[in-house]
């Protein structure tokens, strides 16, 4: 079985977001799988996906202080017509990545005990952000 949903995010401040749950709460028929993956895809080039520590939120600090050492935005960019704080999203965005898969089991994701779902929200006012969620799998093995 496929199943497939767009996930529209409110506007999120720049940083790194759980969002977990919401992903889970978009896709009420993975409690039908067995065995599967879940496939996210974020359809912006100034934001991006990851997975990592979910339980200290000092890791959400350090990462964002992480790259923004990394894509700093006083780096003489070319392409600058957006803000300054655009070009450093690109970047941090084609480091980082635009898509995950999880694996899914019994109905649920195979995230380790102290792993999350984040959007990393590279600029100062993103605005929304969509998300393609696409689900494959087997009811039963």
């Amino acid at each position: 079985m496929w199943y497939q949903t767009e996930l529209t995010l409110p506007e999120f401040r720049r940083g790194f977001h759980l969002i977990t749950d919401r992903v889970r709460e978009a896709l009420p028929q993975l409690e039908e799988v067995e065995i599967g993956l879940l496939h996210v895809h974020i359809m912006h080039t100034s934001a991006s996906l990851t997975i990592n520590e979910n339980a200290d939120p000092d890791v959400q600090t350090d990462l964002e202080m992480a790259m923004n050492k990394i894509a700093r935005e006083d780096f003489p960019y070319v392409h600058t017509v957006e803000g300054s704080d655009d070009m450093p999203a690109h970047v941090k965005a084609a480091l980082i990545g635009s898509s995950l898969t999880v694996p899914v089991r019994e109905g649920k994701l195979l995230l380790g005990t102290w792993q999350g779902i984040y959007l990393c929200e590279h600029r100062n006012h993103g605005g929304k952000r969509r998300l393609i969620l696409t689900l494959q799998g087997a009811s039963e093995i």
